[in-house]
């Protein structure tokens, strides 16, 4: 089969200018010019080689991309935001091309206008074949983006459980934590991945670290209700009673958001239903104000007192008669 012209749209575009060049009445080349100083006036720039092969690596297309590094384009060259053809080779979970960028001498580690690494977009599509590839290659596992995120935070807040293995074994930091403070446990506890949350406890991860709002993975996991998240993190040591900026416990937290099975979790491993928020607010007055009054029995049999005021004098009754939950004034009635 005849091979396809490995010559692209803007180096036909360039000979067409120098066809131009010529009918409107410029000087041909003299006999003493080379064949070196022809092809420059008719190829294109090295600009224009490298731009294509940034699109060539863009949808996989590893043969022309090939043929462009033959033909001159730098294979490190990034478009305005710091993309090189790397970058958007895995972005496009090219194996073929990234394996040819990084054999021509792409820079495994240049990082784009935001920051981020070939890597770090390894993490963000899941492409878990091509960031062992990168790895092994050298690319550096605790590279951050400009927010702070590496590519163990990226990959535990998608939860690709097989990649966060793959990075915790090659050395990816547990502990580090971004510009607002959160570690890659809190993001899976955010998103609700058990599997990662357990990978990164297992390998030292702070069950009791706090982001820039000093709330916990326990007091973000209770926020979101996933029970299974909270159970694992209080086997592994999760205060219950850590209180965030506003002093809100994770008990707080799940209550408000009607999520029992978080709100049995935490109750059974010893989460203290009186205590009080920044306006003197109990998981019990949550309860009534958020009308989850099927949460109002459970909190009573584990010792919530309905004769807590907040700091305006309020307790958990007169707040349900204040706003009508009838409901919540008859479950606090009840012996």
């Amino acid at each position: 089969m005849q091979a396809r012209s490995a010559r692209p749209l803007l180096h036909r575009l360039a000979a067409l200018a120098g066809l131009c060049l010529l009918l409107s009445g410029m000087p041909a080349a003299g006999a003493g010019d080379d064949a070196q100083s022809e092809a420059q006036r008719t190829s294109p720039s090295g600009q224009d080689l490298s731009r294509e092969l940034r699109l060539a690596a863009m949808i996989g297309d590893s043969d022309t991309a090939a043929e462009l590094l033959d033909q001159g384009a730098d294979v490190n060259a990034a478009n305005d935001f710091g993309k090189t053809a790397l970058m958007l080779a895995v972005e496009a979970d090219s194996l073929e091309t990234v394996s040819l960028l990084l054999v021509r001498g792409a820079d495994v580690n240049a990082r784009t206008a935001a920051g981020c690494t070939a890597l770090t977009f390894a993490a963000e599509n899941g492409h878990i074949g091509l960031s062992a590839l990168l790895i092994e290659r050298g690319a550096h596992v605790h590279d951050r983006t400009r927010a702070g995120w590496d590519a163990l935070m990226i990959a535990s807040r998608y939860g690709i459980d097989q990649m966060v293995e793959q990075l915790l074994f090659r050395g990816a930091d547990a502990k580090a934590s971004d510009r607002e403070g959160r570690t890659a446990l809190m993001q899976a506890a955010e998103k609700g991945h058990l599997r990662v949350v357990e990978l990164l406890l297992g390998d030292g991860a702070d069950v009791n670290a706090r982001d820039d709002a000093q709330a916990t993975a326990l007091i973000i996991a209770a926020d979101r209700g996933h029970a299974a998240v909270v159970d694992s993190l209080l086997a592994h040591g999760a205060d219950p009673n850590a209180r965030d900026e506003l002093g809100d416990t994770a008990l707080h937290w799940a209550v408000a958001g009607g999520h029992t099975a978080a709100a049995k979790a935490l109750l059974a491993h010893g989460a203290d239903p009186n205590l009080r928020d920044g306006d003197g607010v109990t998981p019990l007055m949550a309860a009534v104000t958020s009308r989850h009054n099927d949460l109002i029995g459970l909190l009573l049999a584990h010792q919530a007192d309905p004769s807590l005021t907040d700091d305006d004098g309020h307790t958990a009754a007169d707040l349900a008669r204040a706003s009508g939950n009838q409901e919540a004034v008859t479950a606090l009635a009840r012996p």
